[in-house]
């Protein structure tokens, strides 16, 4: 007898949109559809690390994007919000809970009065170090769910995909 693997929560819905509209090629959802739901999984494995440490997921991104940037660790808001992908609305946010949390802080610019630039304080970057360790040794263990070989043929696949994908404009490339 033949041992079948059950089917995931992406096969059955594949089953159901095959017997419900059998006039639609619905093989898109074999690989959207479960990159989704990993996607989602793997944002609630992340989530886990950087609430050990108070942070939200856009916190934490705000501390990296200042420690990645070196010495003295300081970035102007518009430039924190390009390298986390996120509005200055949103920034603006962020950089109030992390500047009462004492993690950074913000001063005027010396190029420029108008604009600000936000800083990593000791206590600030003591913290990110600690997270980002912890980070990286928690994604080592969701990418250890995949063989060595499994791993290193699905980099390059992701990287030309959201390669291609990062060059699109929205729906039907317009």
């Amino acid at each position: 007898m033949e041992h079948r693997q059950p089917l995931d929560r992406v096969a059955g819905i594949q089953a159901d949109w095959r017997r419900e509209r059998p006039d639609l090629d619905i093989t898109p959802q074999a690989v959207i559809g479960r990159l989704h739901r990993l996607a989602g999984r793997l944002t609630e494995e992340l989530c886990l690390v950087y609430g050990h440490y108070g942070l939200s997921e856009g916190e934490f991104d705000v501390l990296c994007a200042l420690r990645r940037a070196g010495e003295p660790f300081e970035r102007a808001p518009g430039e924190l919000a390009a390298h986390t992908m996120v509005t200055t609305g949103a920034m603006s946010k962020r950089i109030d809970r992390l500047e009462r949390a004492g993690l950074v802080t913000r001063r005027r610019s010396d190029d420029d009065q108008r604009g600000r630039i936000v800083a990593l304080t000791r206590p600030g970057r003591e913290l990110i170090d600690q997270a980002f360790t912890d980070h990286m040794r928690n994604e080592r263990r969701l990418l250890d769910l995949l063989t060595p070989a499994e791993a290193a043929a699905l980099e390059p696949l992701l990287t030309t995909w959201l390669s291609r994908m990062e060059h699109l404009r929205g729906p039907g490339n317009e």
